[in-house]
């Protein structure tokens, strides 16, 4: 149930952009059971990482706190609605709500002018479409090489983990 204290935090990180260089204004909160469990701030140029988005960060830090990489039960609170890479990490991780504040089409016309060396650009349409395309229709040039070796590989970690 949406609470405005936790996108009220979500906020105040995103905020902290406007102080702290090599970052970018999107924080997020992980919340459980009416508590925090993770909060995350895009970190992205000042850790050279194009990962550390808000969301992802604040996934990563509430599955440390919780020693799980499973938060079902789990909601997220945002500045933004999340990317494509963000919305595949809140799946993976089991979310089970999303709150947003900005969505991605008012953070783009906010952005509007912003030079690419001030900030790391992301394409959210070309990314939703490639993200979403199966290996063959996607862009980015792809070639499998030595998949029987690595077949073998899951199959040898898979096998004592399988029920009798």
């Amino acid at each position: 149930m949406y609470q405005q204290e936790f996108m009220q935090r979500a906020l105040a990180l995103s905020a902290r952009a406007l102080q702290v260089h090599g970052t970018e204004p999107f924080g997020a909160v992980v919340v459980k059971d009416g508590a925090i469990v993770g909060e995350g701030f895009n970190h992205s140029v000042a850790h050279h990482d194009p990962t550390s988005h808000g969301e992802v960060e604040a996934i990563r830090d509430a599955c440390r706190k919780l020693g799980t990489v499973d938060l079902s039960g789990c909601e997220l609170y945002t500045s933004c609605e999340p990317c494509a890479m963000c919305v595949a990490a809140m799946h993976i991780a089991g979310i089970g709500k999303l709150y947003y504040a900005a969505t991605l089409a008012q953070s783009g016309k906010a952005f509007e002018g912003v030079s690419v060396a001030a900030r790391h650009p992301i394409d959210v349409e070309a990314l939703r479409i490639e993200a979403g395309a199966t290996l063959e229709k996607r862009k980015q040039p792809a070639e499998q090489k030595l998949d029987r070796e690595a077949v073998q590989i899951l199959s040898d970690w898979a096998a004592p983990r399988r029920a009798a």
